[in-house]
């Protein structure tokens, strides 16, 4: 990971032009859009890490792939890496500015497992108990594993509370496990 420091730093210089200008939300759409192009696509990935090709192609690349659907300031670093021959660090640069734009807004992600889709009211529900546990609301990511039975896992930052029958089974399991009960014969 040694293009992590130098895309931290283009992450925050985008951030701060995006908030002066009052569009760090839009700028984060389009920052997300960036970073999942760029992973869905391996030629793409390929294209702009190959040293082969020139940098003015590679942004050319980029301006027709994302046209009207990126700003401005999404336009500007795409030819600020150009100029600067870091095209490869693109997609870096652009998950960067999503961590650090929750940082900035007070977000985090809270993965959810369950063994069936969340409902929009039982994710109510858990948007609510996040902000009753950290005291900041989170980006709601639904994991679904049908390996935990029912009930649910939320994973918030650092802070795990499985309450899913699965973990239940095997705290019971453990427990008959540990247990010095000898039956009278």
């Amino acid at each position: 990971m040694k293009q992590s420091r130098p895309a931290l730093r283009y992450a925050k210089a985008i951030l701060n032009l995006a908030k002066e200008q009052g569009n760090d939300a839009e700028v984060n759409d389009n920052m997300k859009l960036i970073a999942a192009t760029v992973a869905e696509s391996d030629d793409l990935d390929a294209m702009l890490k190959s040293p082969v090709i020139k940098a003015s192609d590679k942004k050319k690349v980029l301006d027709a792939l994302f046209g009207d659907k990126v700003n401005s300031i999404g336009k500007g670093l795409f030819s600020l890496l150009a100029e600067n021959k870091r095209m490869s660090m693109l997609e870096s640069v652009a998950k960067q500015y999503t961590i650090i734009f929750d940082y900035y807004k007070n977000m985090q992600v809270a993965t959810v497992t369950t063994a069936v889709a969340l409902s929009s009211e039982l994710e109510a529900k858990i948007q609510k108990k996040i902000v009753e546990i950290t005291g900041n609301s989170a980006t709601i990511e639904n994991v679904i594993n049908p390996d935990i039975l029912g009930g649910f896992i939320l994973r918030v930052g650092d802070v795990q509370y499985d309450a899913s029958i699965s973990n239940q089974l095997n705290e019971l399991r453990r427990e008959f496990d540990n247990s010095h009960y000898i039956p009278k014969i």
